[in-house]
């Protein structure tokens, strides 16, 4: 299964969800579908409950639900129950809610925006864009993250070329590049800027960006020339991409007398902007 992971809003509240471009169909988290509809504080312990009821009712629904590695809120990744659209309009139908039609109709929008975003790629730039602006942040932000997007995926497609396994051995060479360039990993970053399970490149300044994408472009270009073969090999490359960046980034600190790697946030920067 080729997956994306994503998160998506219904209301301003998180669902957690994965495409599958094998099947093309999204698998969205169980737990976070009860948490939007039943306002539950303890939505594994309701969707428990509803297992064994569909079970006693002899519902084949459970047998055919899934389990991925999503986020928690606490960083890790952990399997959870998800299911696909179709399946999740079966179960809505045993959760009284007040909010369950217009799930229904924000699920099924989706759906059909993710099948056209296939058809015509700029179709999901688009929405990426009025995403960000609803957000708050500014033109020229939107358009480096963008750009930082784009680059991001050229490395990504790189790497997968290279053989490296999505998952945990990208996130270890985004570590290390991170780690090289900025001198935090990843976590410290976050930390450094008073994340938990926000993205954070929306949390990064313009600065910030630019120089991440040094870093990776670095490390896309490296690895073309180099061909690595191993895990470690393509870490090499992670750190060389990384050291392009680093040097940019000291000497750009030298010259102004300013850190590049900042604290501030999404929040922050958006009051500053305004």
């Amino acid at each position: 299964m080729s997956k994306t992971t994503n998160i998506k809003l219904f209301e301003s509240q998180k669902v957690r969800s994965v495409w599958d471009s094998e099947q093309e169909k999204w698998y969205i988290s169980i737990v976070d579908v009860i948490e939007v509809l039943t306002g539950s504080a303890n939505p594994r312990r309701y969707w428990s409950d509803l297992k064994i009821k569909l079970e006693k009712e002899g519902s084949q629904l459970y047998d055919k639900i899934v389990q991925l590695k999503m986020q928690s809120s606490d960083g890790k990744f952990y399997k959870t129950d998800v299911a696909d659209v179709e399946q999740l309009f079966r179960l809505i139908q045993s959760i009284p809610s007040p909010k369950a039609e217009p799930f229904k109709l924000w699920l099924a929008e989706i759906a059909r925006e993710r099948l056209e975003e296939i058809d015509d790629p700029e179709q999901g730039i688009e929405r990426l864009m009025e995403y960000y602006h609803r957000k708050g942040y500014s033109e020229n932000w939107i358009n480096q993250r963008l750009k930082s997007i784009e680059v991001r995926k050229e490395l990504t497609d790189e790497w997968e070329r290279r053989g490296v396994k999505k998952g945990q051995e990208y996130a270890m060479l985004t570590d290390i590049i991170t780690q090289t360039w900025s001198g935090l990993t990843t976590k410290q970053y976050k930390q450094h800027k008073e994340l938990k399970t926000e993205s954070l490149r929306d949390n990064m300044t313009n600065l910030e960006l630019v120089l991440n994408m040094l870093a990776e472009a670095s490390t896309t270009e490296i690895s073309k020339e180099k061909q690595p073969v191993t895990l470690a090999e393509n870490a090499k490359v992670a750190q060389q991409g990384g050291s392009v960046a680093a040097a940019a980034r000291q000497k750009l600190e030298l010259e102004s007398g300013k850190k590049v790697v900042s604290k501030l946030n999404a929040k922050n920067l958006k009051s500053i902007e305004k």
